[in-house]
């Protein structure tokens, strides 16, 4: 019997790409405030120096990924010494610009009579601070305590004992194929992909559902809510 509905954040609950858009716009004018050499750097290169350091630290808190993307951005027009200072605008710029889709908070409160509501995220965004305040009886976060990343046993680990049921009681929902569909199914756990692009579904990734808009999965989820999940 399915009885908890977990969620990934950004890009399934959170539209997070305007977000952090407008934190490096506020960051890239603010570097051009600062110095003439700041004028030949592009947001564009600000979008780029994310990819240049992700490879190295994927492992690493969201934060400090960040961190030494704008470092490596800063270095670009000689304002190394302003990192505090710039990283501080973009993580408040990023925030209050951060909101849920607006298929998200209609479809957890069609949810929340019939399941318990969790949150589990590798990233930063934490439920407060990005317009999702008391909308979860439980959050996991990793990097607090030591937890590892997504698609970590560990992680998923976290998740079920967080709930307090079997694995095979809770469904994760998100929009990354390995990290919110293979590692939960892995765990034990029930999955359906978010897949608001329509791309054609990775080989590999026998997700129990798949949906195109949060809307859709209060009909998907009843339909599976007292099927036992295969090998169960």
């Amino acid at each position: 019997m399915l009885t908890h509905v977990v969620f990934d954040a950004d890009e399934t609950l959170l539209d997070l790409r305007p977000a952090v858009t407008g934190g490096l716009v506020a960051v890239l004018e603010e570097m051009r405030r600062l110095t003439p050499a700041a004028a030949g750097v592009s947001l564009a290169d600000l979008e780029s120096d994310w990819g240049a350091v992700f490879g190295a630290l994927s492992a690493a808190p969201v934060n400090e990924i960040r961190r030494a993307a704008l470092a490596r951005s800063l270095a670009r027009a000689g304002l190394d010494a302003h990192l505090d200072d710039l990283s501080a605008l973009f993580f408040a710029r990023r925030f209050a610009l951060t909101r849920p889709f607006p298929d998200a908070l209609p479809a957890l409160a069609a949810l929340r009579p019939r399941y318990t509501l969790g949150y589990a995220t590798n990233g930063n965004s934490r439920a407060e601070r990005c317009g999702l305040t008391g909308e979860f009886t439980f959050e996991v976060y990793a990097h607090e305590n030591g937890l590892p990343k997504k698609p970590a046993p560990e992680f998923f680990a976290a998740v079920v004992e967080a709930a307090g049921v079997p694995p095979r009681q809770i469904v994760y929902v998100g929009d990354s194929p390995s990290h919110d569909v293979v590692a939960p199914l892995r765990a034990g756990m029930r999955a359906v992909w978010l897949n608001r692009a329509g791309l054609p579904r990775p080989e590999g990734v026998p997700a129990d559902a798949e949906v195109s808009t949060l809307a859709a999965l209060p009909d998907v989820l009843d339909r599976y809510a007292r099927v036992e999940p295969s090998g169960a």
